[in-house]
């Protein structure tokens, strides 16, 4: 790090620091504690995201100078608690980062880069048999991450020990399997809602699992998918305005007919 990149760490500690200040600072500030930042952490970390994914790069630097402000908050209301400060996350992350690279901070030789996550994986799990209780392979996994997010670390996991098939066609089926379930639930003559709830559950879980197995984010997958549909319904809308309608005037079948020819020209263009 440079005198100069320091300094301005250095300011923005400052900066933080002065918004807490008990006599002198904002009221908004003072009043948060570490529960009522994380949705703004969250909110902030989707926004990077969306920047990087609009190829945005203005917005990038901004949205991570806005992430990295959530760091300085957590950490001044950790050192004002007592608990740890703003150096001591980074003097963390350093020895991390060179502990889980021994291959390119010492002089470790992995073979292949399946040895070197082999070893990471490794690493990870002596850290969470060092700090966690619970022994279990799926301790640590944040249950505030997005559902699905969280259904494929849990399988990766899993999978790590051989917990996993090693075919596509038994993952596929398994979905075929969740559906039927789902439908056997749905037909029922007094249908409740709660099976019908948990079969959808397992089946939203064998999905991850394909998607997994195709090396697809699925994360990713549904975001881009309500993306396409988002754009498409958009021009539908305009389409059926643009024809002197109001899209709550048009039956089910005008806008299929009008979603398939937007569909069309979307994809062939």
């Amino acid at each position: 790090m440079t005198q100069q990149s320091k300094s301005q760490i250095d300011d923005l500690l400052t900066i933080m620091s002065q918004l807490r200040d008990p006599n002198r600072g904002c009221p908004w500030d003072l009043k948060q504690n570490f529960d009522s930042i994380v949705p703004y952490t969250l909110e902030e970390a989707y926004e990077v995201a969306d920047a990087i994914e609009q190829k945005n790069w203005n917005d990038v630097k901004e949205e991570l100078g806005d992430l990295l402000f959530q760091v300085i908050f957590y950490s001044q209301l950790a050192k004002e608690q007592g608990l740890f400060e703003f150096d001591d996350v980074v003097a963390g992350i350093n020895e991390k980062l060179v502990r889980r690279h021994p291959h390119v901070f010492s002089d470790a030789d992995f073979a292949d880069e399946a040895a070197v996550k082999q070893n990471w994986e490794a690493e990870k799990a002596k850290e969470r048999a060092e700090k966690e209780q619970d022994s279990s392979l799926l301790a640590n996994i944040p249950n505030a991450l997005p559902a699905l997010m969280r259904a494929d670390k849990i399988q990766k996991r899993c999978a790590n020990v051989g917990f996993d098939w090693d075919e596509l066609a038994p993952v596929v089926d398994k979905v075929k399997e969740e559906l039927d379930e789902v439908m056997d639930e749905v037909i029922q003559a007094v249908p409740e809602q709660q099976r019908i709830e948990e079969e959808l559950g397992d089946l939203l879980f064998s999905v991850v699992n394909l998607s997994r197995h195709l090396n697809v984010k699925p994360e990713l997958a549904l975001q881009k998918a309500n993306k396409k549909f988002e754009k498409r319904f958009r021009q539908v809308e305009k389409n059926v305005l643009e024809q002197g309608k109001l899209i709550s005037q048009c039956s089910l079948s005008e806008l299929d007919a009008e979603w398939n020819r937007v569909k069309e020209k979307q994809e062939y263009k």
